[in-house]
């Protein structure tokens, strides 16, 4: 069987139940959208390789065969199914429908996926958005993603990366009570002497080690403290509470450290690496659903530089 499925020998027995339906090549040519003599080629061609005549032929009539009556009767339903089949995967190049399936760190699905779920969910009724939300660099392919949102440090190089935001930087921060009781460090080595609320990357069985630059390179701090967490919302949080001194992304503390509630530190040894990128792996044929996800978050990264970039009047 599998040597009568190869190559063009679907066309051909969508052929030949196509003319033992009708019982007429030209009626037959016709709703395949073939000429006579193509569609009498392709069923000459489909009885060579059975092997058995399956229709009778004059030039006024077309019959059946008693072998070509009885292959009929139980490839028919078969070829209606592929050809159904066919069809519905052939919808997924026209319009997009489907699972897209996205890997993304917390703090990027709250800027960029978040905002357009609405609309996207309005714009595309039969696209399914499958959203796996943590920290953890995970392999995009084999984690079965079709896309991902993370830092730039953490791309792998065969991805296609897409900026969706500025360079980023990372700030010690600490409460005004937790400053007034313990002080505050001069210089990043001066840390090992603070209560520091460390995270550690999901996955991981260490702390992650505060990296600051000086003299034009990158050091690290193995801090130590009362706290270590997995969320950095709740590092975050920990740091309003006085707990000790957060490590955070400077975007996600800017309203704390603008109200007061936080103080930023060591800002000199503070520098930037690359921002949030959308990536995706290369292919030639991309589905229309992941298309349609990519372009709707190109679009709010895209209206959130706007509104950034905008002075209020």
């Amino acid at each position: 069987m599998d040597s009568l499925l190869s190559g063009s020998d679907y066309n051909q027995l969508r052929a030949f139940v196509a003319v033992g339906d009708l019982l007429s090549f030209s009626r037959a040519a016709e709703m395949l959208g073939v000429s006579p003599s193509a569609l009498s080629q392709m069923v000459r061609g489909f009885e060579e390789r059975v092997g058995v005549r399956l229709l009778n032929r004059t030039t006024r009539s077309v019959a059946l065969t008693d072998a070509g009556e009885n292959l009929l009767r139980r490839v028919r339903p078969v070829v209606s199914e592929l050809s159904q089949a066919i069809g519905q995967v052939r919808r997924y190049r026209e319009r997009p429908a489907g699972t897209v399936r996205i890997h993304a760190f917390r703090s990027a699905a709250e800027s960029f996926i978040q905002p357009i779920l609405a609309a996207f969910a309005e714009s595309y009724p039969d696209v399914v958005l499958d959203i796996t939300l943590n920290d953890e660099v995970t392999d995009i392919v084999a984690g079965g993603f079709d896309a991902a949102i993370r830092i730039g440090e953490v791309i792998e190089r065969d991805m296609v990366a897409v900026r969706l935001g500025p360079a980023m930087r990372q700030i010690a921060v600490a409460s005004p009570a937790y400053l007034a009781a313990h002080g505050r460090p001069e210089h990043p080595r001066d840390l090992v002497h603070h209560r520091c609320i460390r995270w550690r990357w999901p996955g991981r069985a260490t702390p992650y080690a505060w990296e600051f630059f000086e003299d034009g390179g990158w050091f690290s701090v193995a801090v130590d403290g009362p706290l270590i967490v997995n969320d950095k919302e709740m590092a975050r949080r920990a740091a309003l509470q006085g707990i000790g001194i957060a490590f955070p992304v400077e975007q996600t503390v800017a309203d704390d450290i603008a109200a007061g509630r936080l103080v930023p530190m060591l800002e000199r040894w503070s520098a930037t690496f690359p921002g949030l990128f959308l990536c995706y792996p290369q292919q030639r044929q991309m589905a229309p659903a992941l298309r349609a996800f990519i372009d709707a978050v190109k679009a709010a990264a895209a209206g959130k530089a706007l509104s950034s970039a905008t002075p209020e009047p």
